[in-house]
């Protein structure tokens, strides 16, 4: 990377040249927090807090990852493995609904549910002499991952400076006082329920609780849960710090620092603070997480309005544009990847990490039929891939329970998991047939340590980490496909998350046996198993047998309307606007299907996809971020921007979290992970190089992307044409690039030398890159 700074350099000169906004994005705001839905998150992987601004009283919602209630048990319900081959017969049979009553008794967990990923507390600021502020501002650098309060009162200018460190696995807030201003304020630690504080020493306070189930979605759930133990240590420089009841008191201080950490029985309740100065913390915290969001510069030409996020957001969907604000929404979901899942974290939840209820909705759990993987969308090709160890860690912490449900529940080798996992690994498919009966998703899951491998060609990974998981998963599913009358191998029971069909004589239903989503996640596991296999030189028997398996699944079927078929046979669709657009997954993130290689499946694929949006899809905030890669890798970049605005427009809280509604997290990362997707893309094969390109981004720079094979990428454009690229590799390689439609690639330099290039029939280039060089490449032609 390092090879890349000085035209780095020259790609942000020729922006400021361009008239573009240089400066770090910052979301800002002219008025406190009214609601949780308005309040900035930080976060530092595994502690995570909302912070709300207030004048008179500060507030600090705050999470711990590990704060789970519930605990690792026994799930699977004992009658599942005797049900499940009458719950097969019975689809096969035609007799969907007795299928499904059986599958909902015999198949699902008891209880019913898993459990919830909970609210740490509060931290709560309540200051003396202070009720009304003027110049208040209250913003989140981007750049530095800071939340900063600031206002006037009585003639004095206060500030408040409040971050998530990684280095002192700590949140820390500095509040100053300006001149002859003085501070005095109260510092308390709470919790709805279930905890207690009390005050050590003087200036700490100590909150010590459980985690305990919540609410009528919890019944038959345990009352038990992990215990936690937060520690707020106060420091003043000047005035008092004393013990108020049980709260920290600072009295007549010109400046205070507040650092806060906790640990639970999940890991450790032995709760360290850091001992450095705040300057110190700062310094730390803004190294630490610099080297990782700047890896990636964003931006697009034009004007940046002089007004707070809330504002423009509004502006946005009252119909205005506002391109400044879709490239900060690209980069704070990068910002949000690095606060929520850092190596040694919990991974990326349904919420990232921030929860205030401990009844969340969904549990705020890990929902993998789509939910989960989302997050993580972005992880490789925005220069975040050791982010995603937090993802790997929770599939291996799922094996144990994962095999086991394989063994008991469906006589199998290999692991499984259902719909959802917890903070505890659980892989018992929960809640009702209409959901739970999914048994991919360790399947799709293991194929994100393939897109790790594919991306940074580590072949220890590979080798150690990678292969294993996807080797399990595979078993899995080989040893329980299931030959049906026409010879095909079926999955199932299983559904088309979560949808339904209507048969030709009137049933209606969710369980099925081989949607078309799971012959899509079959046909890529098997085939990367078997590639894998070959890169590491074992178990060719393995792979023989996966690739057989392979060619008798059921192929992709188009349907009468020109659609890609979501069930095995053509069905009508009682809901044609469903938020899940599940059968288009080998478009994306899959590859099976693709515009030059399957074009008549691609077509397929449009039409199945226009169909739903006709119909009403894309109503949630997550599914609105898929749409927008469909149209990415369908090449319609005009089409994808329209779903970038929509997604702003329409399911975009204040502070830029995703509204499903309510809040979830993984609408953020699909948005981001969809935006680079319309400048870069590499899952066919080929480098292709501004695929989408809307001509609502006429110009721009975006730097430090990285493509399969472990390739760096900066790209720059003008007047809607491709202009340059810039690659790095880091071993021998072959690239293959594919210029913008209408483009063509006019000469590749390195050092200044011209590089020999061949000219494919199929409209992409190729040359050999080596390591230690920087190579540009000049795009000409378009309109």
């Amino acid at each position: 990377m390092d090879s890349l700074v000085s035209m780095r350099g020259v790609f942000l000169l020729l922006l400021t040249a361009a008239g573009a906004a240089a400066q770090p994005y910052t979301l800002w705001y002219r008025q406190p927090a009214a609601q949780w839905n308005e309040a900035l998150p930080i976060g530092n992987g595994r502690l995570g807090a909302m912070v709300f601004g207030g004048v008179s009283e500060e507030r600090l919602q705050l999470n711990e990852d590990s704060v789970w209630a519930g605990g690792k048990r026994d799930r699977i319900n004992p009658r599942a493995a005797q049900a499940l081959p009458e719950v097969r017969r019975l689809l096969l049979s035609g007799l969907i609904r007795e299928a499904e009553q059986l599958a909902d008794r015999d198949l699902i967990a008891t209880p019913r549910r898993m459990p919830q990923y909970q609210p740490l507390g509060d931290l709560t600021l309540r200051f003396s002499g202070i009720e009304r502020a003027d110049e208040y501002r209250r913003e989140l650098d981007l750049d530095q991952a800071i939340v900063r309060v600031h206002y006037r009162a009585g003639g004095v200018e206060y500030t408040r400076e409040v971050f998530a460190s990684a280095p002192d696995q700590a949140i820390v807030m500095r509040l100053t006082a300006e001149g002859n201003g003085r501070l005095s304020f109260t510092a308390a630690l709470s919790r709805e329920t279930g905890a207690a504080a009390r005050v050590e020493g003087g200036n700490r306070v100590i909150l010590e609780g459980q985690a305990l189930p919540h609410g009528d979605r919890q019944a038959g759930e345990p009352a038990a849960g992990v215990k936690f133990r937060a520690v707020l240590e106060v420091k003043a420089n000047g005035g008092r710090v004393r013990a108020r009841g049980n709260t920290v008191e600072v009295s007549g201080a010109r400046s205070a620092t507040l650092v806060l950490n906790a640990g639970t029985s999940m890991r450790s309740l032995d709760v360290k603070l850091p001992s450095r100065s705040y300057e110190a913390m700062r310094a730390a915290h803004v190294a630490d997480y610099q080297r990782l969001y700047r890896r990636v510069r964003f931006t697009l030409a034009g004007e940046e309005p002089a007004l707070p996020t809330d504002e423009r957001l509004r502006r946005v969907t009252a119909g205005g544009r506002d391109t400044a604000l879709e490239a900060m929404y690209f980069q704070f979901g990068r910002y949000l990847l690095i606060a929520s899942s850092r190596p040694g974290s919990m991974a990326a939840n349904l919420q990232g990490i921030w929860n205030d209820k401990r009844a969340p909705p969904w549990e705020s759990k890990y929902t993998i039929n789509i939910n989960t993987e989302m997050n993580y969308w972005p992880a490789e090709v925005t220069n975040l891939s050791e982010l995603h160890e937090p993802l790997f860690d929770l599939v291996d912490k799922a094996r144990e329970d994962g095999r086991s449900v394989a063994r008991r529940m469906y006589g199998a080798p290999g692991f499984v998991l259902h719909h959802n996992t917890d903070g505890w690994g659980h892989a018992v498919p929960i809640d009702g047939v209409g959901s739970g009966v999914w048994p991919m998703g360790a399947a799709w899951l293991s194929l994100h340590f393939w897109d790790h491998y594919e991306f940074t060609l580590d072949r220890s990974f590979l080798a150690l980490r990678a292969y294993p998981v996807m080797k399990e998963a595979a078993e899995f599913l080989m040893a329980t496909f299931t030959r049906d009358a026409r010879g095909r191998l079926l999955t199932g029971p299983s559904i088309s998350p979560e949808n339904r069909y209507r048969t030709a004589d009137g049933q209606t239903g969710k369980l099925c046996m081989s949607p078309t989503m799971d012959v899509e996640i079959a046909h890529a596991l098997l085939g990367r198993v078997a590639e894998a296999t070959e890169i590491l030189g074992q178990d060719a028997e393995f792979a023989r047998a996966a690739r057989k398996a392979r060619t008798e699944l059921p192929p992709l079927r188009v349907g009468s309307q020109g659609q890609l078929l979501e069930w095995l046979e053509e069905y009508e669709e009682p809901e044609p606007g469903h938020r899940h657009i599940s059968h288009l997954f080998a478009l994306h993130p899959g590859n099976q299907i693709t515009l030059r290689g399957t074009p008549e499946l691609a077509r397929a694929a449009r039409t199945a996809l226009e169909r739903r949006l006709r119909a009403g899809s894309g109503h949630t905030g997550w599914s609105r971020a898929w749409i927008i890669n469909f149209w990415a890798r369908l090449e319609e970049g005009g089409t994808a921007h329209e779903n970038v605005v929509a997604l702003l427009a329409h399911s975009t809280l204040p502070n830029l979290l995703d509204n499903h509604p309510p809040f979830q997290i993984d609408g953020n990362f699909g948005g981001t992970a969809g935006m680079a997707e319309m400048l870069l893309q590499s899952h066919a094969g080929e480098i292709a190089l501004f695929p989408a390109l809307p001509r609502a981004w006429p110009g721009g720079t975006i730097t430090g992307l990285r493509a399969r094979g472990n390739v760096g990428v900066d790209l720059e454009w003008q007047q809607g044409r491709g202009a340059r690229a810039r690659f790095t590799v880091r071993q021998d390689r072959w690239l293959v690039l594919r210029p913008p439609g209408g483009q063509r690639v006019a000469r590749i330099q390195a050092a200044g030398a011209s590089v020999a290039v061949t000219e494919n029939s199929n409209g992409t280039v190729q040359f050999l890159a080596r390591p230690r060089q920087v190579y540009e490449v000049e795009l000409t032609g378009g309109q």
